[in-house]
Parts: structure tokens; C-alpha cells; sequence
């Protein structure tokens, strides 16, 4: 993914009101994007709203410790982000969640109790090739799982199940960076979540 980016092409019009929270959820492979993305969505969005950003290595740090990386540990890490973004954004937060989160049953999940809870739920699908996320593995991580030296790798020995109708879908091998944060913030202009975005 490119990251050529421009700090203010968004602008919620005239009118700064305060406006409810939300939950923009990222999913997609290691490596996809959405660390890089969530910081520039985020960018946009914090001067109109209190945004956080829930990421995927943080809260294994932080909240998930001791959580493996076997499906039901998996699982039980995507339930607590889902609970920790639900709070937040009960407060009027914008939140703002990276984390693979592979298994489509515990995504349908989270989306199924924010909805409950009266909380849009924006799914945003980081869409790669995995010839390009090898590509561009500055780790190793994937060289490695396909050698067999990372058991429970997403993708490789592990599956990853993309979503069946996110709200959004950005290519990050192909787009820029802001080609992809437009579609993000158009996506929610259209769900009535942020004002019209200036001409």
C-alpha cells in the first residue's frame, strides 16, 4: 500500500455538532493495512469527535495477555475488543478496531451486539493479495509461516474467512492510502455517521 497521504480532506461542513459513536471495524490478513489505515482514518476524524483506536498488538499486550492464538483463544480476544468498543462507544466515542479478527462468526457476532445496543457498525474489509503481503513482510512473519516455524499463522495454517458483505472493501495492494481512507469516509457519510464532505 502506498502511503503517500494528506493530513485534512475531509471536512464535516459548518456545523461541528457532537454526533454519536460508532464502531468502524477493521479485518483483514497481517500485514493488509489496517494499523496504517486506522491511524489515517483516524487523522480525520479526531478533530470532530473522540476517536480511539483499538489495535490489534495493543490489546493482546494489554487486555488479551495469555491469550494463544488457537480458534477459541482467537475468539475470546475479538469478544473483548467488541466489549471494549461497545463501551466506548456508548460514550459518543468513534472507535476504531484493527485487529485481523479472522473468524467470521465472532464478527457477526460483535456487529449482532452493537446493533442490539444501537450502535452502527461499519465493516471494512483490508483486501490483499498474499503474494503482495509476502511482498511486503518487512518481519519475516510470513516466510516464516510458510516454512512451518509459526503454527496458528492466519492464512497459512490457520484460515482466514473474508467477509461475506462488509460495508467497505479497500484493495491495499493497489490503492493509496487516501484512495482508501475516501471510500472509508464515504462509507460513512452514506450511513449518516459524519457530515457531507466538502466540495
Amino acid at each position: 500500500m502506498s502511503q503517500q497521504h494528506s493530513d485534512a480532506k475531509f471536512s464535516p461542513g459548518a456545523d461541528p455538532a457532537h454526533r454519536g459513536g460508532f464502531i468502524l471495524w477493521f479485518t483483514g490478513m497481517s500485514g493488509a493495512g489496517k494499523s496504517t489505515l486506522s491511524t489515517a482514518v483516524r487523522r480525520q476524524l479526531e478533530f470532530r469527535q473522540e476517536v480511539e483506536v483499538l489495535d490489534g498488538d495493543e490489546i493482546r499486550t494489554f487486555l488479551s495477555k495469555g491469550l494463544g492464538f488457537t480458534r477459541p483463544d482467537r475468539e475470546e480476544n475479538i469478544r473483548r475488543i467488541g466489549y471494549v468498543a461497545r463501551l466506548l462507544a456508548k460514550h459518543h466515542v468513534a472507535v476504531i478496531s484493527a485487529a485481523i479478527s479472522p473468524y467470521r462468526e465472532s464478527r457477526n457476532e460483535v456487529r449482532r451486539l452493537a446493533t442490539e445496543a444501537g450502535l452502527p457498525f461499519i465493516e471494512v474489509y483490508a483486501k490483499a493479495s498474499l503474494d503482495a503481503l509476502v511482498h511486503r513482510d518487512v518481519k519475516g512473519l510470513y516466510k516464516k509461516a510458510l516454512a512451518g516455524e509459526i503454527p496458528h499463522f492466519t492464512g497459512i495454517s490457520d484460515p482466514y474467512e473474508p467477509p461475506e458483505s462488509p460495508e467497505v472493501t479497500v484493495y491495499t495492494d493497489s490503492e493509496t492510502v487516501d484512495q482508501s481512507v475516501e471510500r472509508i469516509l464515504a462509507a460513512l457519510c452514506k450511513h449518516g455517521l459524519l457530515g457531507a464532505s466538502s466540495k
